[in-house]
């Protein structure tokens, strides 16, 4: 009567020692992956998955041994078991193979596309890759916006510096070739010539100003202040302004709205959207300025007009640089040059703040929401 052989086993008392060998021999070679990828980090992302692969395969080949060589297999057993652990190192070389081809192939697809303007995202890529892509795309319109705002405020402002330029000048060259000498016109001229350089000089402290801002080199002196005081300060400021336009300036102050800011630089934001404001609010009407604490907990500076509204479609651009949207807002002769409200947003937004307008009533309501200081 013939016996089937009895396979090999192992004894439960010696499973610790097995772990404990293939842990040894996987960690190994596990360090000897990590430090061949070190050296190959500049190489294609295939050549990383390859290593990757080989690492598992071997992993799994020395644990295979070293049980084998325990359980004595000998003969073809011994074969058939290392030649299904060859196969599957094979297999699993070959899907790493077949997916570095693809990261490679896309990777390649992507950096064609970035070199190619205007950028377009490609559609399809991995997942990854895909959030680079989009990422870009944003980026590069972004830059786009900015290269276009910049080309904006080169033209508005040389148009804004040339006008005022170009009369100072006849007008220097009358008093100096003695075509005006009657005192009240002469008078006049210097007068005219005093304002012109005022407004210059704001301009350029405007451009100045916009230049820190984006540049990030704007320093704030951060102290407790009360929205109350700064809206009386700005109401004092604006009220010579107000009253030669014929505008009515009020102001609606909470006793006690406290923020941690710098107190120069937030009533500049708070007065640049006042002059904004009454510039483009017809005389014998009112702006209101108002400060107070918001349903959502955050110190709320407005300041309301009635300019008529902004078209919905001119909303989003109302902070750009050199915007000065005449369909709402047609520029007059006191105008700047568009620089106010972006340099009012640059101001808030260092503050960790928010400036935003909505139409409102007669007119529209610039807002800024700061964190609110307790206690």
């Amino acid at each position: 009567m013939a016996f089937a052989p009895v396979p090999p086993t192992v004894a439960a008392g010696d499973l610790p020692m097995v772990v404990a060998v293939t842990a040894g021999l996987g960690l190994l070679i596990s360090l000897a992956g990590i430090w061949v990828m070190w050296r190959l980090r500049t190489r294609s992302i295939g050549v990383m998955l390859a290593v990757v692969v080989v690492v598992a395969v071997a992993a799994t080949l020395a644990g295979v041994v070293a049980i084998i060589n325990k359980m004595i297999i000998e003969g073809s057993t011994k074969d058939f078991v290392l030649s299904v652990v060859a196969v599957g190192g094979l297999v699993g070389l070959g899907v790493a193979f077949v997916l570095a081809r693809r990261v490679v192939g896309e990777s390649r697809r992507l950096v064609a596309a970035v070199r190619e303007m205007p950028f377009v995202a490609p559609r399809g890529l991995p997942a990854e890759l895909q959030t680079i892509a989009n990422t870009l795309e944003e980026a590069y319109a972004r830059e786009r916006a900015l290269e276009e705002a910049r080309r904006e405020l080169v033209a508005w402002v040389s148009h804004d510096l040339r006008t005022p330029l170009a009369g100072m000048r006849a007008m220097a060259e009358a008093l100096e070739d003695g075509v005006v000498s009657d005192p009240p016109t002469v008078a006049r001229y210097h007068g005219q010539i005093k304002l012109e350089v005022e407004r210059l000089s704001a301009m350029v402290d405007d451009l100045f100003e916009l230049s820190r801002i984006h540049a990030g080199a704007l320093r704030l002196s951060r102290a407790r202040i009360g929205l109350a005081d700064l809206v009386a300060d700005t109401l004092a400021g604006a009220e010579p302004l107000a009253r030669a336009k014929g505008v009515v300036l009020t102001a609606e102050a909470a006793a006690a709205v406290p923020v941690e800011a710098d107190a120069g630089a937030l009533g500049r934001a708070l007065g640049n959207l006042v002059v904004n404001a009454i510039r483009h609010t017809p005389s014998d009407r009112t702006v209101v300025l108002r400060a107070e604490v918001d349903a959502e907990g955050m110190a709320c500076l407005s300041v309301a007009d009635c300019c008529g509204g902004i078209p919905e479609e001119d909303l989003p651009r109302v902070f750009e640089v050199a915007f000065r949207g005449e369909a709402a807002r047609t520029p007059t002769a006191d105008g700047g040059a568009g620089l106010g409200l972006a340099i009012a947003q640059g101001i808030v937004e260092a503050h960790e703040g928010e400036i935003g307008v909505v139409n409102d009533g007669p007119g529209c309501r610039f807002e800024i929401r700061l964190p609110l200081v307790g206690g």
